[in-house]
C-alpha cells in the first residue's frame, strides 16, 4: 500500500490511541510487522505544545520511517499550524482526528463530533492540505448516530480536499465501541472513492483480517486494541493474508523477552516512576487470557518500582514456562478481554 511517496511494507496500520500509541509501543508493533503506525493525536492547541506530554507525543526519535501523526482539533487555521509544527518536529504524515469518540474531544467539538458539520470538514481539510508539504489522511467513523451516517459524503469531501488515505473505524461516535462494526458502510466508500480506504473495528485475528478484507474490499487494515499487548497480531495476520496459514502461538520466551524489552523502553522513555504506571496497562494487556493471571495481575498493580516490576514479570513468565513452550491462552476470557 502506498501513500503519498512511501510504499508501506504491507497493508496493515497500527490505529492511533491516546495513552497507547507512544513511541516505544509504535516502534515494537513496526518490528512486529505493522507496515505503519499513527501516533497518539497532538492537539492543535498550540498552549499545549510545550507540555511534557506533548512533548513526548511529537518524539520521533529513531522511529522507523514512515513517522505519521494524527492531530486533533475544531479551528482550521489551529490545524493548519498544528500540521506545520508536527511536520517540523519530524512528522511525514499528517494525519487528521475525526473519528475520537470522547466525550471530551467531542464536547470542543473536535473528532468525530466534527462529522455534524461537513461544511467545518471541508474547511479543516483543505486548510492542513493547503499548510503541508507531505501526505495527509484523515480517520473518521460512519456517522454521528445511526440516524446520521454520512462517512460517503465525508470520503467524497476528503477526497476532493488532497486526502491521501481515508481510515474508516465502522461505528458510529455514539456507538463508541458498542455493537458490530459496520463493514458495509465501509464497503460502500470504498466503492465509490479512488483513494486507498482503510478498514477499523474489530480485526482481532488473522482469519477477521481476511474476512473484513474480502468484505470491505478495502486496500488496508487499521487495527488498535486487538495489538494492545498482542503486538505480534501483525506478524500473525500479515503471514496468513500471504499464505492462507497461521502461525503458531508465540513462544513464551519469546514473549518473555519482548515484553522486557518493551518495558525497559517505557521506562527510559517516561523515566522510572511514571514508566512504572504506564508500563502496568501493558504488562495486563500483556497477560490477559494467559491461565493463572488474574491473582498476578492483581498483585503486579501493587508494586511501585522498577526492580519489583522486572522480578514479577520474571517470575510469572518463568511460571508460564515451567509449564509449556508456547502460550496457552483460556481463549473464552481472551474472546472477552478484546471484546471489551
Amino acid at each position: 500500500m502506498q501513500i503519498g511517496p512511501y510504499l508501506l511494507k504491507n497493508n496493515l496500520m497500527v490505529a492511533p490511541m491516546a495513552g497507547v500509541t507512544d513511541r516505544p509501543f509504535r516502534q515494537l508493533c513496526k518490528t512486529m510487522g505493522a507496515g505503519m503506525a499513527v501516533s497518539e493525536m497532538v492537539s492543535s492547541n498550540s498552549l499545549l505544545w510545550g507540555s511534557a506530554k506533548t512533548r513526548r507525543r511529537a518524539d520521533h526519535r529513531g522511529e522507523v520511517e514512515p513517522k505519521s501523526v494524527q492531530i486533533a482539533g475544531a479551528d482550521p487555521a489551529m490545524m493548519a499550524e498544528a500540521a506545520r509544527y508536527n511536520v517540523d518536529q519530524g512528522a511525514q504524515i499528517i494525519d487528521i482526528n475525526m473519528g475520537c469518540p470522547a466525550k471530551k474531544v467531542c464536547n470542543v467539538m473536535a473528532g468525530s463530533a466534527l462529522l455534524q458539520n461537513e461544511a467545518l470538514v471541508q474547511r479543516i481539510i483543505e486548510a492542513v492540505v493547503a499548510a503541508v508539504p507531505v501526505p495527509v489522511t484523515l480517520k473518521i467513523r460512519t456517522g454521528w448516530d445511526r440516524s446520521h451516517r454520512n462517512a460517503l459524503s465525508v470520503a467524497h469531501i476528503a477526497e476532493n480536499a488532497g486526502i491521501q488515505s481515508l481510515a474508516i473505524h465502522g461505528r458510529t461516535r455514539a456507538c463508541a465501541y458498542m455493537g458490530d462494526a459496520e463493514y458495509d458502510t465501509i464497503a460502500a466508500v470504498k466503492a465509490n472513492v479512488g483513494i486507498p480506504v482503510v478498514a477499523n473495528g474489530d480485526i482481532t485475528s488473522p482469519q477477521k483480517a481476511r474476512q473484513v478484507l474480502d468484505l470491505t474490499g478495502a486496500d488496508g487494515l487499521m487495527i488498535g486494541r486487538a495489538a494492545q499487548g498482542r503486538p505480534w497480531i501483525f506478524r500473525e495476520i500479515d503471514h496468513y493474508l500471504t499464505t492462507g496459514t497461521l502461525l503458531a502461538a508465540p513462544e513464551v520466551s519469546e514473549i518473555h523477552a519482548v515484553l522486557g524489552l518493551h518495558l525497559e523502553d517505557l521506562y527510559t522513555f517516561y523515566g522510572l516512576e511514571t514508566g512504572v504506571r504506564v508500563a502496568r496497562k501493558h504488562i495486563s494487556w500483556y497477560t490477559r487470557g494467559l491461565k493463572g493471571s488474574a491473582a498476578f495481575r492483581h498483585a503486579m498493580n501493587q508494586l511501585v518500582t522498577v526492580t519489583e516490576q522486572r522480578e514479577a514479570v520474571n517470575a510469572f513468565f518463568s511460571l508460564l514456562h515451567s509449564r509449556g513452550q508456547r502460550l496457552e491462552y483460556d481463549t473464552e476470557s481472551l474472546s472477552e478481554a478484546l471484546a471489551a
